[in-house]
């Protein structure tokens, strides 16, 4: 009952977490776009106005015309729309998700023993403080450098650094499935609270000073533009964390965590691709096709270094079980996975334990999810969860022919 109760937990707060972040990554990529799009006002009026940049669109069958002041504008509207609630209501369906999916059941989704062989409490313990110490490390780097001579190189190279250093120490502390899930969370963490720290309490303090007819310090749109910035180029790398859980190709090869750094590298890459972009069609820099180009290379390149490479027939002939016992036309039936299904999966999937409602110590159970076995364990290779009983290559490679030989029950 309580294996049905988290996978309901789990299904609502992916649901909720995917529509928010939706709409966060949204409204985020589209005043990206705006302030890149902004022209100098023609009409005269708008120019007294104090309005620096504006845009004509159209959408949805209608013509829109937004504006950008270079300040404050004459007068504040009684409605002004504030956008926090995307990213807060991201962040906590994400932790809470984290929580169900990770948390929960730590021993079994945030360790690997082969890796770290830790008790669950301080696993959580850990994962949490990646959380806080990369915002707190993150948040320095940026007050301490950030206005100085080549601010944001510096700023950017250290940000790249700590993200480089947090995810060697998460994919050697954690099962790789968990440790991309918890460097996605920890820049996720930090994106949050740069809403929540500096973006929306000094946007705050800029509509303060308008209504209390004060002059606005502009360290405040300094700042948030700044913190908004890195924001924009840390949401597809944390979304390439956030989806890689599908991929175990990505996580599961013994140099994952350089997997991970190329890959959110290459998503930095083509996110500058994209921030550029908007500005050359105006004619403010040269064409960025450099970046994009980039980033794919990255891409392409881990693509060429992952590709799997087939083991002899002799290393499928044989396992950590012993002498595979192979029918005279040399496929595999029941009786010659039995043994290996007994070390490797029973004391999930056998009489006593059926997680997911899934049995294999019977040959038309282990017939009836023939195809489940195939792909999570060939395939994806996500079974054994975190490879907690080591399954060998040899014996996914058993498995393998005797799926591809008719997946047979005699």
């Amino acid at each position: 009952m309580e294996s049905y109760l988290l996978d309901w937990a789990n299904l609502l707060l992916r649901w909720v977490h995917v529509i928010t972040a939706i709409a966060w990554i949204g409204s985020s990529f589209y005043f990206v776009f705006l302030d890149s799009s902004l022209t100098p006002p023609v009409d005269d009026d708008l120019k007294k106005q104090g309005v620096s940049g504006e845009l004509w669109a159209v959408h949805g069958g209608g013509f829109y015309h937004p504006v950008k002041f270079a300040g404050a504008p004459p007068k504040l509207p009684e409605n002004l729309h504030w956008f926090y609630w995307e990213s807060y209501s991201t962040w906590l369906t994400g932790f809470a998700l984290f929580t169900v999916s990770y948390l929960w059941s730590a021993g079994t989704y945030l360790i690997d023993k082969s890796v770290m062989a830790w008790q669950p409490h301080s696993a959580i313990a850990v994962a949490l403080s990646f959380l806080v110490v990369f915002w707190f490390a993150y948040d320095q780097i940026c007050r301490h450098f950030g206005q100085r001579k080549n601010g944001d190189l510096i700023v950017g190279v250290g940000v790249a650094v700590l993200v480089c250093i947090a995810s060697w120490l998460a994919c050697h502390w954690f099962a790789g499935r968990a440790a991309f899930l918890l460097v996605g969370a920890m820049m996720a963490t930090a994106m949050s609270a740069n809403v929540l720290q500096w973006i929306i309490p000094g946007q705050r303090k800029m509509v303060a000073s308008i209504k209390a007819g004060e002059p606005i310090d502009p360290v405040h749109g300094w700042r948030g533009k700044q913190r908004s910035v890195h924001n924009t180029y840390f949401t597809l790398p944390v979304l390439f964390a956030m989806l890689s859980n599908h991929y175990s190709f990505t996580y599961s090869h013994p140099q994952n965590w350089l997997v991970l750094i190329l890959m959110m590298f290459a998503g930095a890459a083509i996110r500058q691709f994209f921030v550029l972009r908007h500005g050359f069609k105006l004619g403010r820099n040269n064409h960025p096709w450099k970046y994009a180009a980039v980033g794919v290379l990255a891409i392409v390149g881990l693509l060429v270094w992952l590709k799997p490479v087939s083991p002899p027939q002799s290393a499928i002939s044989s396992g950590a079980t012993g002498a595979l016992a192979t029918s005279g036309s040399g496929q595999i039936g029941y009786k010659e996975m039995q043994p290996m299904l007994a070390q490797r999966c029973y004391m999930c999937h056998g009489e006593a334990v059926q997680m997911k409602n899934v049995r294999l110590d019977t040959p038309e159970a282990l017939s009836t999810h023939a195809q489940a076995v195939y792909q999570q364990v060939v395939v994806s290779k996500i079974m054994p969860m975190s490879n907690s009983t080591n399954m060998t290559d040899a014996e996914r490679g058993m498995v393998k022919q005797w799926f591809e030989a008719g997946a047979k029950t005699d």
